[in-house]
């Protein structure tokens, strides 16, 4: 298999973008499953359908986003393995992660299904909503396998810098779901439990896509059976990189899921604005969020190889990059949020009350901009714990409770609310800031004495 891109030659900010591009719109893509479901859902059901989907997608992406994390520490290894060239340990890497993520895969798939029932309860669903996100969150819950095994293909295909592979994958189950959805929830009248059905059917057609590749293609590297085994201490390097980064995912995306709680005590309205603002703001944080992981992935090739100051580089290129995308949808939102909110629901409430919370919440891409890219070039460098810290300090210190206390200031409105995240993401900022700043004057001391 040739790797699409060596991420230690050329210019910074050209790879950068060419590494980083695929990798956002594979984003864009993915992020159609839930997107599409809430569209489809949305125009063809009422209110209660659209909060079932939208409660149930939130609690699966919390269940992706520990996947995801778990999965950047193959990303991370594979990349500091192949910028330092060695084809042993990367193939010991891969053989070892198969067996891993299998048994996490299983593991996470009959924790979902045993207790889909209490936790809709425990996210205070409405009850107009109850049927509708215990169908989603069961029938989503089936398909994890599938979701672990395509974010383990594609994590190891970006660790060798090829981003563009994973692309096709995913515009195919993007295809697929949008067809299903429509001929399921617009057709056959599923609601939310035909919008879970097209989606793990799509998800299972790109894992299978995904495996079917790597077996035509193969490696750069010598890789054979021998090498699919369970390694221990490889298994802990990747835990040790990715449970950070999984944990920090989790426990704010169980923020998230906290900030739903109360809104859903606000009613089934608030309850679908909420759900289609989260769904517009995941759109948002695509492009950032594709940068960071180039960042990633670029660091760890380079920290492998040794380059430094081309790692500085591409953590200021990569800011710069994400800025462009998240002023521009900052000032959309301050302008023409309903726009933005119509596109997932005709409910003409649910429409107004998503408008209020975005005009906040919006200002949170520009800071995150920032944070991302900064978290992800620590991450690349093997460095996972002080992203988790500092995001759970202003998640679970300051964004959790602003939202609830900004809920009491006007019970009718979630425009208020909008502004918790920007405010949290705000001390992560300073955190980071004072981060870098200590991380450089250690070097420069270090310089000086050797």
């Amino acid at each position: 298999m040739k790797q699409e891109l060596d991420l230690t030659q050329g210019s910074v900010p050209k790879v950068l973008l060419q590494f980083a591009v695929p990798y956002l719109l594979a984003n864009v893509l993915q992020a159609l499953y839930g997107g599409a479901d809430l569209f489809v859902v949305g125009w063809f059901d009422d209110a209660a359908s659209v909060a079932g989907v939208a409660i149930g997608s939130q609690v699966m992406q919390t269940v992706t986003g520990i996947i995801l994390g778990l999965t950047t520490g193959i990303t991370v290894l594979i990349g500091i393995a192949s910028g330092a060239k060695d084809g042993k340990e990367l193939a010991t890497i891969v053989g070892s992660s198969v067996w891993l993520f299998a048994i996490v895969g299983g593991v996470l798939t009959l924790l979902m299904t045993a207790l889909h029932n209490p936790i809709a309860v425990a996210m205070h669903t409405p009850a107009e909503a109850m049927a509708d996100t215990e169908h989603y969150l069961l029938i989503c819950s089936l398909g994890i396998p599938f979701i672990i095994g395509y974010n383990v293909v594609c994590g190891i295909l970006r660790g060798l810098g090829d981003s563009r592979t994973p692309l096709y994958f995913v515009a195919l189950a993007c295809a697929i779901n949008i067809v299903l959805d429509f001929v399921l929830v617009g057709g056959l009248h599923m609601r939310a439990a035909g919008a879970a059905t097209a989606t793990i059917a799509s998800q299972g057609i790109s894992f299978g896509t995904a495996l079917w590749y790597l077996h035509r293609r193969g490696f750069a590297f010598e890789f054979n059976r021998k090498d699919v085994r369970l390694n221990g201490r490889l298994s802990r390097r990747v835990l040790t990189l990715g449970a950070p980064i999984a944990l920090q995912d989790a426990l704010i995306n169980v923020s998230f899921l906290l900030i739903t709680v109360i809104v859903n005590q606000m009613g089934v309205v608030a309850s679908a604005a909420l759900g289609v603002v989260e769904k517009i703001i995941v759109f948002a944080m695509l492009p950032p969020a594709a940068i960071s992981s180039a960042i990633a992935a670029m660091t760890a090739q380079n920290y492998g190889a040794g380059l430094t100051e081309r790692m500085n580089l591409c953590l200021k290129s990569g800011i710069g990059m994400a800025l462009v995308f998240g002023v521009g949808v900052c000032l959309y939102s301050q302008f023409l949020p309903e726009t933005l909110t119509g596109i997932f629901t005709s409910d003409p409430a649910v429409i107004s009350m998503g408008a209020q919370y975005l005009h906040g919440y919006s200002i949170d891409c520009i800071m995150v901009s920032f944070v991302f890219c900064i978290n992800a070039y620590f991450s690349g460098q093997g460095n996972s714990w002080f992203p988790m810290v500092h995001s759970l300090i202003a998640t679970f210190l300051f964004r959790i409770p602003l939202s609830w206390a900004f809920s009491h200031i006007d019970p009718t409105s979630l425009f208020w609310m909008g502004f918790a995240p920007p405010l949290a993401t705000m001390v992560s900022l300073l955190i980071c800031f004072w981060y870098l700043h200590r991380q450089r004057e250690k070097m420069r001391t270090f310089a000086r004495k050797t």
